[in-house]
């Protein structure tokens, strides 16, 4: 598997933990409302920078541009799947963030506001791992040729080392493990998660 393939699965990895620590976070939520805010804001934070702007940085910026050059379109088909759930993604962090900005305890609005964004955004992202894992990836590599997948490679890297920053990627890696320890990925959450959506593409 190329180098940045098995980073991005490898990213994939800890995304599901902390969606599944997001899940534990909100099951708690239900039946203790006095949950501190700045933990929603805290994986809000999580997901808008390690999930979204490295992770889906490098697919936007570097992967997807790498397929369309060898003939996958952006307006139609996997790459435009993934950019729009991409951005739906995006609409209920957004949320999440406003919600953890916030200021004394949760409201019961609140709650029952960041439950529903919650929950839909755990659903969109496991499914949309399952089909970057098993659908979208696998295509990738066999669209790419070889000498061009070792530049992409390289380009990756320059991307997380000048748009992101490691010290940046070490912050958020350590927030992950630190709101894991708080609450414990539900891996049934999870498992269900890979179950349901886009393995019918794996082989």
């Amino acid at each position: 598997m190329n180098k940045s393939i098995d980073k991005l699965m490898s990213e994939h990895r800890l995304i599901e933990q902390v969606l599944g620590s997001l899940a534990t976070f909100l099951q708690k939520l239900g039946t203790n409302p006095d949950l501190p805010r700045q933990h929603l804001a805290q994986f809000a934070g999580f997901f808008r920078n390690f999930a979204d702007r490295c992770q889906h940085g490098k697919e936007e910026d570097r992967l997807f541009v790498k397929m369309n050059d060898c003939g996958f379109p952006r307006e139609f088909g996997p790459i435009s799947v993934m950019l729009s759930e991409h951005s739906a993604g995006r609409y209920h962090v957004r949320a999440l963030a406003e919600i953890g900005a916030g200021q004394g305890p949760l409201t019961t609005w609140e709650i029952t506001q960041a439950g529903e964004h919650g929950d839909e955004f755990i659903t969109l992202l496991l499914g949309h791992i399952q089909k970057e894992d098993h659908i979208l990836y696998p295509m990738a590599q066999q669209a790419i040729p070889a000498h061009e997948f070792d530049q992409l490679d390289a380009a990756c890297e320059t991307f997380e080392r000048e748009e992101i920053g490691a010290s940046e990627i070490a912050k958020w890696t350590a927030l992950a493990d630190e709101l894991n320890t708080i609450y414990p990925p539900d891996t049934d959450r999870i498992r269900a998660g890979a179950a349901c959506t886009g393995c019918h593409g794996h082989h």
